[in-house]
Parts: C-alpha cells; structure tokens; sequence
C-alpha cells in the first residue's frame, strides 16, 4: 500500500506563469516565476522567486531570494570598443542574411555571470550589472544599480549602489552563515518557522545552532 503524502506539504515543482519565458534555465522546487519574465540560461535555487516583468540572464540564484518586479539580472552589455554599440554588429542575422551571431561576443557575456547567494532581496527596479557577486542575506534597494560585489548581508540603495548599512552585526552575520539554515530538510525548515515569526534573532539562533534541537509538531 502507498504511504501516504506528508499533509503539511504542498507540490514542489516550479510554477510558472505562462506569459514569461525562460530558455536553457534551471529551477529548484517551490521556485515561482511571475508574469511576464523573460530568463535565459538562469539557475534559481529553491524557494525563489520573480515578481512580474523581471529579467535575469547568465546568473545563478541561490534558495529563498525575492527577485521583485521589474528587476534586470545582469544587464545586457554591449560592444562600446567597436565602430558601433548597436547589436548590428553582434546580431547581424536579425537584419541580414549569411551574417551570424558573433559567438566571441556571446561568450563574453557569459563569462560576466552574476552570482547571488541564499536569502537575497533584489529591490523593485533594481539593476545588477555583469559580473558582480551578492552574498548570502544581502539587500539591494528599490532602482538600485548594482554595479560592485554585495557582502552577505549588506544593504545597499542609490545609483552606483552603495552600502546603507548591515543586516545585522558580525557575529550575527556569522552565526547565521554557519547556520546555513536555507539548506534545511522542509520538517526542519516547517518547524522553525514559529520561531522564525516570534523570536528575537538571537534568542532563534540560540534554540536551532543545536542540531538536535527538536520543535514540537505544528499540526496544519
């Protein structure tokens, strides 16, 4: 006889809304793509997800980030060193016939990758710009353009984006990284969520560092 499915968790495959598009990406499970994002060769870690009109290429997303609306991942850079910037002279086939994408140029996009780690807020409107890194926990704000790596848990706002101040103090910052609580089993993460909600971040971090910390069960 089949055991039966664990009631307190839903479906774990990725919804997508069918007005976006995406193109060789990656999903983890619970992951959520809203209307209208356009993602190409994207990997977004569990429990992630795109508010509407989002756009991401060449990057990779760790678990449970919230990529808001209208934010660009890796913006797309163009040729200033040639004749023209114009993607006429890197994507000739779209107004020419025997002229090619130009791989080279190509490549050096995808060589720019941006990388986010886990628990990152990208702002409404927000720009990261090719090649830069965001830490674990980190905050980028609303219109910001991202255009140098972010430390785990830093906030940062403004045009170019600069540090407002930090999430938490060090040894916080590194109790939590060594918690590494986004890599949970879902009855671990289930049962910590209470105290998520209502605990002080230390007092939180105090009850789960012990692996054998065991929380009641939350019936649903």
């Amino acid at each position: 006889m089949d055991t039966p499915a664990d009631l307190r968790f839903k479906d774990d495959e990725p919804r997508i809304h069918p007005t976006s598009e995406l193109k060789s990406c990656r999903l983890g499970r619970h992951v959520a793509i809203g209307e209208r994002c356009v993602l190409r060769e994207v990997v977004v870690g569990d429990y992630s997800y795109f508010e509407r009109h989002a756009e991401a290429i060449y990057t990779s997303i760790g678990k449970f980030c919230s990529i808001a609306a209208n934010s660009r991942i890796n913006a797309l850079d163009h040729p200033m060193e040639r004749l023209t910037t114009h993607k006429v002279s890197y994507r000739p086939n779209e107004y020419f016939r025997y002229l090619g994408v130009d791989g080279g140029f190509r490549e050096r996009r995808r060589a720019r990758q941006v990388r986010i780690g886990n628990d990152v807020w990208i702002g409404h409107g927000a720009v990261i710009m090719p090649g830069v890194s965001i830490g674990n926990g980190a905050v980028v704000g609303a219109n910001a353009v991202v255009t140098n790596n972010v430390a785990p848990f830093e906030i940062v706002a403004g045009v170019p984006a600069k540090r407002l101040k930090m999430r938490f103090p060090a040894e916080i910052v590194a109790r939590i990284e060594a918690l590494a609580w986004w890599d949970w089993p879902a009855d671990r993460l289930f049962d910590a969520i209470p105290d998520m909600q209502s605990l002080p971040i230390e007092d939180f971090l105090d009850r789960w560092e012990n692996p054998a910390t065991e929380a009641p069960f939350h019936s649903p």
